[in-house]
């Protein structure tokens, strides 16, 4: 049985391999912005009340987690003040996806913003991450704006 739960001190390896993980598919995907870093965890993800970490557990092993943010809408006149939950970080080891675990954690998610007044659950996902984007449509994900960019070459012309 999977039991999902707020992360606490203690859980920092585990959370650091699984963010490992990440870096790996991040680099992978999009090397001109990603390298390895080593880990990740910092106090504020514990103590900070505007963000939360959930892992989940499986046999005593942590074998998925999620880094939430508590965001507010930027101060802008033509933007609707709104509370929003934003998923900074999510992992599920390999070997235990497709098994409901990435499910239970998004449901963690969404009570916390519940909980806390926030309105929608946002993220970014590679567009090259099908199986990212499978699951978060499955989770009532859908796409509402595209980040585009444009690399410049300063040294040449």
């Amino acid at each position: 049985m999977v039991n999902i739960r707020r992360a606490v001190r203690s859980d920092t390896d585990s959370i650091e391999r699984l963010y490992t993980q990440l870096e790996k598919d991040a680099v992978r995907y999009q090397p001109q912005h990603f390298v390895m870093s080593g880990g990740r965890v910092d106090d504020g993800m514990f103590e900070d009340g505007r963000q939360a970490v959930y892992v989940a557990e499986f046999g005593g092993e942590i074998v998925g987690f999620v880094h939430i943010l508590l965001m507010k809408s930027k101060d802008i006149g033509c933007l609707k003040v709104e509370k929003n939950i934003y998923i900074q970080d999510m992992a599920v080891e390999e070997r235990h996806r497709s098994k409901g675990i990435g499910t239970l954690l998004m449901g963690a998610v969404k009570r916390f913003g519940a909980e806390n007044g926030a309105g929608f659950v946002r993220t970014q996902v590679f567009p090259q991450n099908s199986d990212g984007l499978r699951f978060y449509e499955k989770n009532g994900f859908a796409e509402t704006m595209k980040t585009v960019e444009c690399p410049l070459d300063i040294g040449g012309e």
